[in-house]
């Protein structure tokens, strides 16, 4: 079974970027076509990825056929080895030093099993092994990828003023905002840059009527932080 760690950069220089899953299905996990999508567009451009998830209980379980809450448990980390095929590190043993860059794909689950900005809005609380390796890799200069969702981890995670984008819903902007963040209306073409703290954010499936939408934008968004990964190594 081959792993989900693609070729290495053609300067030589080891790139690996960590892809934090948070289950699997975008009711109560990672969004599967935004993952897949992050981890394509950065196998396309050279740059080698490790998924890595939070060992913890879901929220809930849902059908996702039904929509409905299923009376059962699972693991995050066990179901985010679903999408990465089974190559997927706790994020509590995972060493913040051996990576170049971190992408969070969206999905319910970011907002579920990361954070539980899902139940709580703007008084929202962090997984702490979450926060503290995507804290050590943006205190060290790395850059960080947020999408669909995600972005509201933005300003707990990277503190008051962080730019960033989860499109156009105005009550989620509303809340990132309440958190301290500085919210940018976004198109699903497009991604937000914050220049000073190294974040970049996309919306995705917030706004995407379609799997190639949510790539287009999810691409522009790997797309721009490989660049910055040349540039920090040039």
């Amino acid at each position: 079974m081959s792993t989900n760690v693609s070729s290495q950069p053609a300067s030589g220089q080891p790139q690996k970027v960590a892809v934090v899953l948070s289950g699997c299905g975008v009711y109560d996990g990672s969004e599967i076509h935004e993952s897949v999508l992050v981890m394509l567009r950065l196998s396309q451009r050279g740059i080698a990825y490790q998924c890595v998830a939070p060992n913890v209980k879901q929220m809930h379980v849902i059908n996702h056929l039904s929509g409905e809450e299923m009376p059962e448990t699972r693991n995050v980390l066990v179901e985010s080895a679903r999408i990465a095929r089974g190559s997927v590190l706790d994020i509590a043993t995972a060493n913040p030093e051996d990576y170049a860059a971190v992408i969070f794909p969206g999905g319910f689950g970011a907002a579920k099993n990361l954070c539980d900005f899902a139940v709580k809005g703007a008084q929202m609380t962090l997984n702490p092994d979450v926060a503290k390796f995507a804290r050590a890799i943006q205190t060290a200069g790395k850059p960080v990828g947020l999408i669909c969702i995600s972005p509201t981890m933005a300003p707990l995670l990277f503190g008051e003023g962080t730019q960033c984008t989860i499109g156009t819903d105005a009550a989620t902007a509303d809340a990132i905002r309440a958190m301290g963040g500085e919210h940018k209306d976004c198109n699903v073409f497009q991604f937000v840059v914050d220049q000073e703290k190294n974040v970049i954010s996309t919306p995705a499936y917030m706004l995407a009527g379609s799997i190639a939408e949510a790539c287009d934008g999810i691409s522009k968004l790997v797309d721009a932080l490989v660049d910055r990964l040349a540039k920090i190594s040039s």
